[in-house]
């Protein structure tokens, strides 16, 4: 791994954990009136898109990994173009937990390295085996959102319509690493990679 790329994840690994994360694409339900909600909706609410604003945090990181030790250019535009997606998905959340109230997780950097550490050891497994990792990670993170949108007071459209957009960014993603030729994990893997994510979900939910 050249001294380059490493001083360029150094970089990213900044920008994304502290400084103000930036989109192209509106946000989605930036037209809709804010809700009337009570404290106790806001604060369940912000906490909500606190545990999703997180699972960008460790998409960028997996993605920005699995890229630096890609050797196929086709893997890594396609990876490369996932994060930029997921860095608007940072954006529109981060920009909604303010809103709200609330605060981001304590616990970013601890899953940023974690993340960063898998997207490197999924990419060094092969590129199938890569691409297999994208589309088993979207597929949760679709599972997830759809839980999630479900959990929000019925009266924040805002929330709703920002994760309705990100599960389809995701959809995108995981139909993007199958046609490139991702390989279906083991079950057992599909099995840790869901309580690592029940980990980090209860975890920022309150921290």
């Amino acid at each position: 791994m050249a001294i380059d790329d490493c001083i360029l994840a150094v970089d990213r690994a900044l920008r994304t954990l502290f400084a103000p994360a930036q989109a192209q694409r509106t946000v989605p339900g930036g037209e809709q009136p804010e809700a009337e909600l009570s404290a106790t909706e806001r604060a369940r609410a912000a906490a909500l898109m606190r545990v999703n604003h997180c699972g960008e945090i460790c998409a960028q990181a997996l993605y920005q990994g699995q890229a630096m030790v890609s050797g196929d250019p086709e893997v890594r535009r396609a990876l490369e173009q996932a994060g930029r997606e997921e860095t608007e998905h940072l954006a529109w959340t981060e920009r909604r937990i303010a809103e709200l109230g609330g605060r981001k997780s304590l616990l970013n950097p601890v899953w940023y390295g974690g993340s960063f550490a898998l997207g490197l050891i999924a990419g060094k497994m092969g590129e199938r085996w890569s691409l297999g990792f994208l589309a088993e990670t979207e597929r949760q993170v679709e599972s997830h959102l759809d839980r999630y949108k479900a959990r929000l007071p019925a009266a924040d459209r805002r929330s709703w319509l920002i994760l309705e957009q990100m599960r389809q960014d995701e959809a995108s993603h995981a139909a993007t690493a199958r046609r490139l030729g991702a390989r279906e994990l083991p079950q057992a893997v599909k099995g840790a990679m869901a309580a690592a994510s029940k980990l980090m979900t209860s975890a920022s939910y309150r921290i």
